[in-house]
């Protein structure tokens, strides 16, 4: 892996920072590598392109698929593994398995892997005590491996462990087909004495865009709260008594960020990095009044261009799609308002759902069928399931239910 180049500081975090008082330098990021200016300005041929290997874009609260492009090809994701990581441990934190105040002693492996200058990481200290939301923090907002690898160790006890668990919170979202060797996204080999055993040494996590997709809407579904760390663009972090430095989020795509997008607000998610998966994010934020999470894997080249790719996508859907809300029978196509059972004729009403269809669409033109349920035709309350098939994107289905 190159080593990462010191990035600057922007005036309004440097003000910041100063305020704040003398705080140690954010070490180098190695794996989720930090470009050395961040101006935001995009040419025109950029604007344009889905440069990624792999990219998907998801309607969060229905899980909707408005872009895709390789969504399914298993990749390696880099950091990226962990939003599961979090998964992982937001789930045993609300069985009181961990607790945000609780406190886990640095071993001197996972010490050893937080000052290696290769890895994105702060620094940690053999035998200090850090809060599992302090390493959480540092987890998500700059990536930090030792921080990941200290709060998995405390979990489960072993990488063999938490992987056990990973493939379980991975399964209940949907996640069937994913490759799953450690809990940061570093190969095997560099996880040193907690590396699996029996396992070569190269491998790396194997997840799909759509599994990153996946995995991300179940964790923001289950644990909101999340979103409260991963928004943040400065976070202190205490190495040892005295000794503090400010962590700097490195999701240049948050408000006021370089990359900040002008059509929405994103609030998360991850970055990664590692020279066989290439540039990783996963974004999450509010679009059209609607909240979206963004994949790309394997974006080519320079560091900001994971962010301008992930605008890219959203401008292609949010220039051709718009949300539309079905809630009532006015909202159906006219067709479809109506029907007969058992001999009576019946007002039919949209289950209140809200989908993407192309712009300037109408509703009496799409193409339609109806899968009538079982029990309908006793006049039971659900009456079936309208198919829509709009031009160009993916076939939309609004739940049926007889008005009262």
């Amino acid at each position: 892996m190159k080593k990462a180049r010191l990035k600057k500081v922007g005036l309004t975090f440097l003000t910041m920072l100063l305020t704040l008082g003398p705080l140690t330098r954010v070490q180098a990021q190695a794996q989720d590598q930090i470009p050395q200016e961040n101006t935001g300005e995009v040419s025109q041929e950029q604007t344009k392109k889905v440069t990624a290997k792999a990219a998907v874009m998801i309607d969060a609260q229905t899980g909707q698929i408005l872009y895709q492009k390789n969504s399914r090809q298993l990749l390696p994701v880099a950091s990226l593994t962990k939003i599961l990581t979090l998964d992982v441990l937001m789930e045993d934190i609300k069985a009181g398995k961990l607790k945000w105040n609780q406190k886990i002693t640095a071993s001197k492996p996972v010490a050893k892997m937080a000052d290696d200058w290769r890895f994105s990481n702060v620094p940690l200290v053999a035998g200090q005590q850090y809060t599992v939301k302090s390493l959480i923090e540092s987890m998500m907002i700059v990536s930090a491996d030792g921080s990941t690898e200290a709060l998995a160790i405390a979990d489960a006890g072993s990488t063999a462990a938490f992987n056990k668990k990973m493939q379980k919170v991975a399964h209940e979202a949907g996640v069937t087909d994913a490759k799953i060797y450690n809990m940061i996204g570093l190969s095997n080999g560099e996880l040193g004495e907690m590396k699996l055993k029996g396992v070569d040494k190269d491998v790396e996590n194997g997840f799909s865009a759509y599994d990153m997709a996946l995995i991300s809407r179940h964790l923001i579904t289950k644990y909101p709260e999340v979103l409260d760390i991963t928004k943040q663009p400065l976070v202190n972090f205490t190495v040892s008594p005295g000794n503090d430095y400010m962590m700097e989020n490195i999701n240049y795509m948050l408000d006021k960020m370089p990359y900040a997008p002008k059509n929405g607000k994103m609030d998360g998610l991850k970055t990664g990095k590692t020279d066989a998966a290439g540039y990783c994010f996963v974004g999450t934020g509010m679009f059209a009044n609607r909240r979206v999470i963004t994949v790309v894997l394997n974006v080519p080249d320079e560091y900001q261009n994971q962010f301008i790719v992930t605008q890219n996508m959203i401008n292609k859907v949010m220039d051709k799609q718009q949300p539309i809300t079905f809630e009532d029978t006015k909202t159906l196509p006219k067709k479809y308002q109506t029907t007969t059972i058992a001999g009576k004729k019946v007002t039919l009403k949209a289950e209140a759902k809200t989908v993407w269809l192309p712009k300037n669409t109408d509703i009496n033109k799409i193409k339609a069928k109806v899968n009538w349920d079982k029990k309908s035709n006793q006049a039971d309350t659900s009456a079936g399931h309208l198919m829509l098939f709009p031009e160009k994107s993916q076939p939309v289905t609004i739940n049926l239910q007889v008005a009262k």
